[in-house]
């Protein structure tokens, strides 16, 4: 049996409707499911249009749910912001959620959503997205609960959709509605401003609260937008942020996101298959807005990627531009060049030669161990008397780069060869790598930096799994990498006297193809456990 929802319900789901069957069934069903109570939800459904038979199944659910859903009907407007608008008019619930119509709910979803901004006093509240079919989400946001997220000092920014729990008061004390003319991103112009303006932002990491899906069909709008439907949306979203902030570091915190991906997106691989006419519109645009926002600060707080996709946008290097998009296409991501404390990514024109500022190419604060994962080449790795001896090369950092050796301890045996996981320890580094430097022309691989290491055996330890890695400082950083062999191994095994014991090390891979090295004692010779039973008589 439904019961009708109360005069002022907690909560008010809107749901804008264009064309999604049969999607919207499980929408609408995971509304009703909701443990929260349908005594306390109200749902306000605006069909846009639909010509897919969206309409006669919200009218199927509000015939079974008397009280419940409440339909409205207008022409189609070619976005989702004014059924939004048109279903704010009408919701009277403390709080208002917003539902895509080919999503769905977890079944705690509203009820935890309340109850927290309820506890907290929290103007705006919303809980760990993931995305099905496919469907990419931004899962930074939602590693662990915050009851008190920073706008400017978090990954929020990053994560504007208004999927989320509004205070209704809010909404309505700032006026917040969102943009009709804009074909996609209006949700951002309308979460960016109940941000800025809440008491209390919210962030629950705990659960699985909204299930964003990806349609087989890829009709969803946002799926066939032009370049031009983009660059506009983004234009309008930046001018709106700058009209809710004043130019400074919070300012910059918010459009780091939309430089970021709203308009280095626009300067992919894609690009190249644009008119000359189209490039050149396209990167006019994307200049004039660098030229407004592009802000010294925000240049080293992104990526050198996409920073200088930007750069050379708001230089009108189209040249340059057509130039970096067609390399990276042939040959993938360009080595790392180091050249004492600085590094900088090996795009055309990183060496000052075509007329543009080598601080665009450069690595400031960034990550980037994954590239330099994929640089290192083991050539030989061989158990000797001396120790360990490793040799290859890091084709990702030519140059001046200090190269060394260092230990993690993996794994103890205890007594009688058990086994035991533990928590990696660094032990102390071993002796410097001899690096050499031997540049080549080979766009693929860049230069290379050769390294040639020999690990004592006596550090390796006993009765124990170590795993050697190699330190690189590149940049003023230090990253650690593991040593990748494949399947190559030369010498993988030594046995040594260590005392009146015997010691074998052993080389071998584990299942991703990093070295490990494992040291164990062996029982000793009969005349080795003669002279230490002498031993232990003279004592």
């Amino acid at each position: 049996m439904t019961v009708a929802a109360t005069e002022v319900p907690d909560v008010t789901v809107v749901v804008a409707v264009y064309n999604t069957m049969p999607y919207l069934t499980a929408c609408l069903e995971s509304v009703v499911e909701q443990t929260l109570g349908v005594d306390r939800i109200a749902v306000v459904a605006v069909d846009d249009g639909s010509t897919d038979g969206s309409g006669a199944e919200l009218d199927r659910f509000a015939a079974a749910h008397p009280g419940l859903l409440t339909v409205l009907r207008q022409p189609n407007s070619g976005g989702p912001a004014a059924p939004n608008n048109r279903a704010l008019e009408v919701a009277t619930g403390r709080y208002v959620f917003f539902l895509g119509a080919d999503d769905h709910l977890g079944t705690e979803s509203l009820e935890r959503l309340v109850t927290a901004a309820d506890q907290h006093d929290a103007d705006v509240v919303f809980g760990r997205m993931v995305g099905t079919n496919d469907r990419h989400v931004h899962q930074k946001i939602y590693r662990q609960t915050d009851l008190d997220l920073d706008l400017y000092d978090s990954e929020l920014p990053f994560a504007l959709a208004n999927t989320k729990l509004f205070r209704r008061s809010l909404v309505e004390e700032q006026g917040l509605r969102f943009p009709e003319d804009l074909k996609i991103g209006s949700d951002q112009t309308f979460t960016i401003a109940a941000l800025v303006h809440s008491r209390r932002t919210c962030v629950l990491g705990d659960y699985t609260f909204y299930y964003a899906v990806r349609r087989h069909d890829a009709s969803n709008i946002s799926y066939d937008a032009t370049w031009r439907d983009r660059l506009w949306s983004a234009r309008r979203i930046m001018d709106e942020v700058a009209t809710q902030l004043p130019p400074g570091e919070r300012r910059d915190a918010v459009l780091r996101r939309h430089l970021t991906w709203e308009l280095a997106k626009l300067l992919r691989e894609d690009f190249l298959e644009l008119d000359e006419d189209e490039q050149v519109e396209l990167v006019e645009g994307v200049g004039k807005l660098c030229d407004t926002y592009f802000t010294d600060d925000l240049k080293q707080l992104i990526g050198v990627k996409r920073r200088i996709r930007l750069c050379l946008a708001e230089a009108r290097r189209v040249d340059l531009l057509r130039e970096l998009l067609a390399r990276e296409r042939e040959h993938g991501d360009p080595p790392f060049v180091a050249e004492a404390e600085r590094a900088f990514a090996a795009y055309p024109g990183y060496a000052g030669d075509r007329g543009v500022p080598r601080e665009w190419y450069e690595l400031f604060d960034e990550t980037v161990g994954g590239r330099l994962r994929d640089g290192v080449r083991v050539s030989s790795t061989r158990l000797t008397r001396r120790g360990l001896a490793l040799e290859g090369s890091l084709g990702a950092t030519p140059g001046h780069v200090v190269v060394g050796v260092h230990l993690r301890d993996v794994e103890r045996r205890h007594a009688g060869g058990a086994r035991s996981a533990r928590q990696p320890e660094e032990l102390p580094p071993a002796a410097p790598v001899d690096t050499r430097v031997e540049p080549s022309d080979d766009l693929r691989r860049g230069p290379a930096s050769t390294f040639a290491t020999v690990v004592p055996l006596e550090r390796l330890g006993r009765g124990g799994i170590v795993a050697p890695r190699l330190r690189v400082q590149l940049g003023g950083h230090a990253y650690d990498l593991p040593v990748h062999c494949g399947h190559l191994l030369t010498r993988p095994e030594h046995v040594r006297w260590h005392g009146l014991r015997r010691v074998r090390t052993l080389a071998v891979l584990d299942d991703s193809g990093n070295l490990v090295v494992e040291s164990s004692t062996l029982g000793w010779s009969s005349s080795m456990r003669r002279v230490a039973q002498r031993l232990r008589r003279r004592r």
